[in-house]
């Protein structure tokens, strides 16, 4: 229809044309002049627009066939299918090209954000491995990062964010502990590490397991430092009480220097404990002689807790020195610590041995009662209970005999060592105990039968009237 009426049209201009040539006079050659020039025209316009047509054509299917080869590498780069035209439908070259175009749009855009995107989580990346001293994340910046890589790198930096909070909440701590003992110590900074830790941003520290170990170990070097100074502060603070005790130094003289140094362990503190040491020492060497004799005491019930025989006492010969000096005073110290740690090691057997002694008294006692005439003229059944009592106590005695000497043969064995009760064995201390019991009866018996002859013979001699036997 548009062709027709467009011949129809040329049609009508032409004999429009010739109306009005005619009309104006012109002649027949310059007419056929001028129809040929509208034929002219003609030709070039059309001729012009089929080039323009001709010319979009090619650009068209030229632009196809670039948006097919940059989509294919987009598709590439993104790591996606392939883009694939609907089949099935008819399309059109110019419809292709916008689907294509769309489609390249699409993939440049997405390609955009995921290099924008690697690119902000490779700023995060250096800041945290910056903090926390890390290599940073290995991803290639110039190629194009798929999901599944964004999804990782994303996971890496939350498991650096949550190392870095552990490590920054270890460092506060640490930081804290450090500064106490620092003002324990009146230490002051001086390393740059020191200086680094104590005085700079806590947000500037490098949190590198480096760092964190060093920080470990300048914190173990200042509580070793710190627990040094209280072992030598609580040093100086025992001997303090013990030559307070020594000397007899009144109670409020003693409370003034409680409320001030003892407590702490800070340089002024174990400075002052040290001048009050040096003070008292110096008290003490005023007054050796005095100490010395109540240390002997001291040293007279430490042999006897230890029962210690005579010759084992006589053996210290610093006892009975009258050279009243430090150096003697010393060496009575030494001796007391020395029988109270051998106290200490043996002190099951010394009870077991006071429980043995024990025993062995009363059943001395019984002895005696068995040994008194007078018990005779008792009546009732008090003889027979003593008896029950006397049987009872020597099975007791036994008992107990044979318990500790099982005890101290184990003690021995596995001290390698030998358990003495003054300076004997104790079955030989027990055996010379009953040695002893034994003579000491038989002396009571020849005693009192020297008694018996002796007045038999006065009556002989007197005439002394005889007298009837009691009942027993």
């Amino acid at each position: 229809m548009l062709e027709e009426e467009s011949t129809l049209y040329l049609q009508k201009a032409l004999s429009h044309l010739r109306e009005i040539w005619e009309f104006i006079g012109i002649p027949e050659e310059q007419r056929l002049q001028r129809i040929q020039d509208v034929h002219t025209h003609i030709k070039d316009l059309l001729d012009k627009m089929i080039a323009e047509e001709e010319s979009l054509k090619e650009r068209l299917i030229k632009s196809i066939g670039n948006y097919q080869k940059e989509l294919a590498v987009l598709c590439s780069e993104l790591r996606v299918e392939p883009f694939q035209q609907q089949e099935g439908e008819p399309t059109t070259i110019f419809q292709q090209e916008l689907d294509l175009r769309t489609e390249v749009e699409l993939r440049r855009k997405q390609k955009e954000e995921r290099k924008r995107e690697l690119k902000l989580l490779r700023e995060q990346d250096q800041e945290l491995c910056e903090v926390l001293g890390m290599p940073h994340y290995n991803i290639d910046s110039d190629s194009v990062p798929s999901l599944e890589e964004l999804n990782q790198f994303r996971q890496h930096l939350e498991t650096l964010r949550e190392t870095k909070a552990s490590r920054h909440e270890e460092f506060v701590n640490i930081k804290r502990q450090i500064i106490m003992c620092m003002e324990e110590l009146d230490h002051t900074p001086d390393t740059s590490f020191e200086r680094d830790v104590v005085c700079e941003d806590e947000d500037a520290f490098c949190l590198s397991l480096e760092n964190i170990a060093a920080l470990h170990k300048l914190l173990l070097q200042l509580e070793v430092r710190k627990s040094q100074n209280e072992e030598v502060c609580e040093g100086l603070r025992a001997q303090i009480r013990k030559l307070w005790d020594r000397l007899q130094i009144p109670e409020e003289e003693r409370e003034a220097v409680v409320a001030m140094v003892m407590t702490g362990s800070k340089a002024k503190v174990q400075k002052a404990l040290q001048l009050e040491v040096d003070r008292l020492e110096e008290l003490k060497m005023q007054n050796i002689k005095k100490l010395i004799e109540a240390t002997r005491v001291e040293l007279a019930k430490c042999w006897d807790q230890c029962l210690y025989s005579q010759e084992q006492r006589q053996a210290f010969a610093a006892y009975y020195d009258e050279d009243y000096t430090a150096s003697l005073l010393q060496v009575h110290d030494d001796e007391v610590l020395r029988l109270q740690n051998y106290y200490e090691v043996r002190k099951e057997l010394f009870e077991g041995v006071q429980k043995w002694k024990e025993t062995w008294r009363l059943f001395l006692a019984f002895e005696r009662k068995v040994s008194d005439p007078s018990r005779f003229t008792n009546r009732g059944a008090n003889l027979l209970k003593e008896e029950k009592q006397r049987a009872r106590l020597q099975k007791t005695l036994s008992k107990v005999e044979e318990e500790l000497k099982a005890q101290i043969e184990m003690w021995e064995q596995k001290h390698t060592t030998v358990f003495l009760v003054n300076g004997q064995k104790f079955p030989e201390y027990v055996t010379e105990q009953w040695e002893m019991h034994r003579l000491e009866k038989e002396r009571a018996k020849q005693e009192r039968q020297l008694k018996n002859k002796e007045q038999t013979e006065t009556e002989m001699l007197h005439g002394g009237t005889s007298r009837p036997p009691k009942k027993q």
